[in-house]
């Protein structure tokens, strides 16, 4: 993943908490548009979230927040 991708993942899971508190969940499709635009990011963050953490759809954003904080 790049590091505006890490940025923009952890921009986002702030906004929701801020929006929904702590114990809001969100999926990788939260970080995407609805119109695919980039299949290659699509498929680095689908590999990371699954097979690389063995996430569940949804997760807390407080916890991918983290995990990507800390890549």
């Amino acid at each position: 993943m790049t590091p505006e991708f890490r940025q923009k993942a952890i921009t986002t899971c702030s906004d929701k908490i801020a929006k929904k508190g702590e114990g809001v969940g969100l999926s990788f499709y939260a970080f995407f548009k609805n119109r695919n635009d980039d299949p290659e990011l699509l498929m680095q963050v689908a590999t990371w979230w699954i097979r690389d953490h063995q996430l569940d759809h949804f997760e807390k954003a407080v916890k991918i927040r983290d995990m990507m904080r800390a890549i």
